[in-house]
């Protein structure tokens, strides 16, 4: 911990400019004191809505650790949920998971707004409780074995608050209320479920400093994934009552960072919404939130009493800039840069996961480092003595032509299959996928405009966007995301073609981080 506050105040100071946008708000805390209390900018630029302390925030998915404290809260066992959630997935094949697991994001479920997009949901389009009905009832199959593995998926945390809606007979607003924001002075804070507005006027902004900043429509109903108003001050006193209860084991913060394990025993690095990283050898839990507009991320450093929170009404990386605080605040000093020399290691090239379908595409930095391109964005891993490479998140080690993969924090030993080739122009073609929808499949378009191939799906939510196929290597392309009902898109869609024994393309496996290997068959 630092001894003055140059160091923090510099970062404070700082974040305006190196996060630009319409507005922000940030705070800290030591040993339950304020530290800084500070917002800028503004919350509605058009009307000219100063930021404040008190101006309300969408929290977006720092939603999640509220909803599994109103469960501890309420039911201490939240196994009293378990037959809600089965009967909300009335078409599932396999066992369901229990409302433990999807406090974990263990429950094997593909993501909703992902799934969504498969069914040709645009962008900006509408998306309320029946629309989130539909897909959760809809679920057929699971992509693991629930507790086997972590994979991030919003209705895991929907499908608690319907829960606990149907075991008390009260809205989740009113629980929220009653429970949580009264007890612990959370003045202003609310359920704001329809993004569409705030009541206070506060605007979320898309673009670019250069480009220029635009409000950004948002049409979705969020609940017990995303649904969280609050303000700078609602979170200072959440952050408070952390350090006020850090003695009692009983204390709903202390229940919410327990230690959690897997199916078979490994620990977990998520748990009752909340992640558990270790920075600089100190245990850290937080969480971030994002939206079309709206960016925000809360730490807490349990040993050292320190908490911090920041809010941006845009787009600029919320995480980064709490861990830029937080370094500041503790007085740690930056990772070592790499060396520059380019080891000689044969681990680039383009790769298939053949547990899950998903593309992998690994490279080499000039700073000598390895590139994985995997998830939403690019993991960069250190290269080893052994010609491996590792990072906090994965460890790629070869193993023939192909490479092991090692994923702690899902519990995953995988592997990755090396493809190679060039590109085949006959896979342009309808493809339908009947597990998303039964009775009128929903359908994945390929063709050929001008000798360029697109993609684009449609389905009972829409006509989605075609995009320009991307070409990995033999019969893996993608087909780019860039942009989705949540604001997080799912990224890169995997499409790994098959071809029947006379050579013909007979259908696909497609699939992307938040929903995984979904069969379409060529019509």
């Amino acid at each position: 911990m630092t001894k003055d506050h140059a160091r923090l105040d510099a970062a404070i100071a700082d974040l305006p400019s190196r996060y630009p946008g319409p507005g922000g708000a940030v705070a800290v805390l030591h040993r339950g004191e304020v530290l800084v209390r500070h917002a800028w900018g503004y919350a509605n630029a058009e009307r000219r809505i100063a930021f404040t302390p008190q101006t309300l925030f969408r929290m977006c998915s720092i939603t999640k650790q509220f909803t599994c404290s109103l469960a501890l809260d309420l039911l201490g066992d939240v196994s009293a949920l378990d037959d809600a959630v089965r009967r909300r997935l009335p078409n599932l094949m396999q066992a369901p998971p229990t409302a433990l697991q999807l406090c974990h994001n263990q429950s094997g479920l593909r993501d909703y707004w992902a799934v969504a997009m498969l069914l040709g949901a645009p962008a900006e389009s509408a998306f309320g409780d029946a629309e989130a009905r539909r897909l959760i009832a809809g679920t057929r199959t699971l992509q693991f074995a629930p507790g086997m593995h972590y994979s991030y998926v919003n209705q895991n945390f929907r499908l608690l608050s319907d829960a606990l809606e149907e075991h008390t007979g009260r809205g989740f607003a009113e629980l929220l209320q009653a429970r949580l924001f009264d007890r612990f002075g959370m003045n202003r804070a609310i359920l704001a479920a329809d993004t569409r507005a705030l009541p206070d006027g506060t605007e979320g902004y898309e673009g670019t400093e250069a480009a220029g900043f635009r409000p950004a429509e948002n049409r979705v109903i969020w609940t017990g994934d995303a649904g969280l108003g609050a303000s700078l001050d609602d979170m200072i006193a959440w952050e408070r009552s952390i350090d006020a209860g850090r003695d009692d084991p009983d204390a709903l913060y202390n229940r919410l960072s327990q230690p959690v394990t897997f199916t078979d025993g490994a620990p977990a690095r998520y748990g009752f919404g909340l992640a558990r990283e270790v920075r600089f050898g100190r245990a850290v839990t937080g969480h971030g939130g994002a939206l079309r507009g709206w960016r925000s991320h809360r730490l807490h450093v349990a040993d050292a009493r320190v908490s911090v929170v920041v809010l941006f009404n845009h787009m600029a990386d919320a995480r980064r800039a709490a861990n830029d605080v937080l370094d500041a605040l503790l007085d740690v000093g930056d990772a070592a840069a790499p060396s520059g020399h380019a080891p000689d290691t044969g681990l680039p090239g383009v790769y298939l996961e053949m547990e899950t379908g998903l593309s992998a595409r690994v490279s080499l930095t000039p700073e000598g480092r390895v590139g994985l391109r995997y998830l939403g964005g690019t993991e960069m891993l250190e290269v080893l003595s052994d010609g491996s490479a590792q990072s906090e998140t994965a460890r790629l080690a070869p193993s023939g032509s192909d490479l092991s993969m090692v994923r702690p924090g899902e519990n995953r030993t995988t592997t990755l299959r090396r493809v190679e080739g060039s590109a085949a122009s006959d896979i342009a073609g309808t493809y339908a996928c009947a597990e998303l929808e039964p009775e009128l499949a929903a359908t994945l378009t390929v063709s050929s405009a001008g000798g360029i191939l697109y993609g684009g799906f449609s389905g009972a939510f829409g006509l989605g966007r075609m995009e320009r196929l991307q070409h990995l290597a033999g019969d893996v392309w993608v087909l780019p995301c860039p942009r989705a009902l949540d604001v997080a898109p799912p990224g890169d869609w995997t499409l790994a073609f098959d071809r029947a024994p006379d050579g013909t393309v007979s259908g696909l496996r497609l699939g992307c981080w938040l929903a995984r290997n979904l069969r379409y068959d060529r019509s």
